[in-house]
This record gives C-alpha cells, structure tokens and sequence, in this order.
C-alpha cells in the first residue's frame, strides 16, 4: 500500500499508527478535526511531532468526517489505497449524556465516510470498533462468532451500528472491509480520561482514585504496540469481511490495575469507592483465537511490562 488515509490520526491511537506506517515507507494522509473531547493541544503536539520527523511522507488534513465535501477534496487530491477508520467520539459514560452527537459523529460519520469510499473506488477499509459492543457479556471469553450482544451505552451501540453497515458495503460494493473490535488500548500519548492515565496522573498528585463499584470488574487491556501489530496484520493479510478481536486475552482487576500503578509508580494511591456508573461493564475478555489464525496476531506485551512502560513515559511527559 502506498497512500493511506487515517482517520483521528492524530489521536491516541491514530498517531502511533500514522508513525509505524510513515516509518515503513508508507504515505499517510491524516484527517482530524481536533475536537474539544479532550485538550485539542494534545494533538496538535502529536501531529506536530509525526510531521516534523517525517515531513515527506506526511499530510495533515484538518477536517470532519462528517463533511461530504471535504472528504471529496481530500480523496481527489490523493491517491488513496486504503482507509483506516479510527475517527469517533468515544467513551462510554458521556455517550450517555450526549447520545445525539454519538450518533451522529459515529454512525452517521461513518456512512459519508463509506459513501466516500465507494465514489472514489476505494476497496480497503478498516472500522476501529470496540470491545463495548459486547455489552455485559457473561460468556467469557468474548468471540466474534456472539450473535446475541446487547451493548448497553449508545457508545458500544454506535460501534456495532458501524459494524452492520460496513457489512452492508461490503455486500454492495464489494469493499474488503475489517471490524476491528479493540479491547482498552493503552501506552505512551494514551488519552487523558482513560482509567490508566487517570489513575496514574491522581497518584502523582496525590489526589483521590474515584473508584466506581468494589473494584473487582476486570479488563482485557491492550498495549499499544500489540494493537498496533494488530492493525498492520490486517492492512497485510485481510480480505473479504471479518471482525476481528484484538485484545490481550488476559484480564486484570480494577484493585490489581491500581497496584501495579503504585509499584511502578513508586507511590501509593488514595482511593475513594463510590457507586456503580450505568453502561460500566463487569468483565471485557477477549478470545483472539481468530486473529491469530487469519492474521497471525500474536500481543507480546504483559500487562505489568505495559503499566511500568506508561508509568515512565508519564514521568517524561508531565
């Protein structure tokens, strides 16, 4: 693949993919729209970063999803091999509050974004979806081949929403199209709300650890570098319609999360417990069975090798 559309590139995920791929030669269009979720700032320094290291190669696209003209532009003045949707509005507790721009942002987002697609003849697309369409899932652990999930946030039905109609493009216009359902990725430039970047950064300032529940509920968390992989095995090996896990396939307690912060950390945390938040979900746990078969995904990153890297990625980014 020579030219690669990224959607949120310059975000958490996006920008570490943008990096990986710029670094193998490959030229990335990245589109973003920088919006107020979390401190915009974060990544424009990100995208800065990406550009200034690999200026040849790299094209910043300011810009919405949402916006069929824009995204014309965008793919006329390039030659667009592949799209890797990373775009959304993410997390699950504000879906609740603001379920409307959810919608909005994600499925219909998501839609132009196809829409594009097909007018401009592109036949490779990735759909970053999330472990949250699994909902309270009690078989565990959690695989592709589950028909009856119920997510229970607008967030997690969002994503599944995105998953049915890049199907349905697939059907219609024969697009190789991936769903990628992506268990809590974590790592350097992880976002700031996120529990372990939160948790981290209330130990360092020796605040409370809001703590929603007795601290039992478990997570498949994936390291960045592993998901990462996971993606470019994708862009290699795919073809026709799948959803892929890309997880860890190991959990981790919300108390033992907070303990291997402390260790690496050096430093022991406050915590204050409190209610159970509604679209919170007792386990995530991921079966990558299937993407070890089809795409040779294989994470390497345990989970206490995780949190030390963060921790000190953290130290150096203040």
């Amino acid at each position: 693949m020579n030219n690669i559309l990224v959607t949120g590139g310059a975000g958490f995920i996006g920008s570490h993919l943008c990096e990986r791929l710029l670094s193998d030669g490959v030229k990335v269009i990245c589109l973003d729209n920088f919006d107020n979720f979390y401190d915009p700032d974060i990544k424009i320094k990100n995208a800065e970063g990406i550009a200034k290291k690999f200026r040849d190669l790299f094209e910043l696209v300011t810009g919405d999803i949402r916006n069929p003209g824009h995204l014309k532009a965008v793919f006329q003045k390039n030659q667009i091999d592949f799209v890797v949707h990373l775009a959304a509005r993410a997390g699950v507790r504000p879906s609740i509050a603001e379920p409307l721009l959810y919608q909005d942002v994600n499925i219909r987002g998501t839609i132009v974004l196809l829409e594009a697609c097909k007018e401009h003849g592109i036949k490779n697309f990735i759909f970053a979806s999330s472990s949250s369409v699994y909902g309270e899932n009690q078989r565990v652990p959690f695989t592709e081949k589950d028909l009856d999930i119920q997510p229970i946030s607008p967030y997690g039905a969002t994503k599944r929403s995105g998953e049915l109609l890049c199907y349905t493009y697939h059907h219609l216009f024969g697009m190789n199209i991936a769903c990628l359902r992506i268990f809590t990725a974590y790592g350097p430039r992880q976002r700031p709300e996120m529990a372990i970047h939160k948790f981290t950064r209330l130990i360092d300032w020796g605040e409370k650890i809001p703590i929603y529940g007795d601290g039992s509920s478990r997570r498949d968390y994936t390291y960045i570098d592993d998901l990462i992989e996971g993606i470019l095995d994708v862009i290699r090996y795919h073809k026709g319609f799948e959803i892929y896990n890309l997880g860890e396939s190991q959990t981790t307690s919300l108390k033992e999360l907070i303990r291997l912060i402390e260790e690496a950390f050096g430093k022991k945390a406050n915590i204050e417990i409190l209610e159970p938040q509604p679209g919170d979900v007792s386990v995530t746990y991921a079966d990558i069975t299937k993407a070890k078969r089809m795409l040779k995904y294989q994470p390497k990153v345990k989970m206490e090798e995780g949190i030390k890297r963060f921790v000190e990625w953290y130290k150096g980014n203040r």
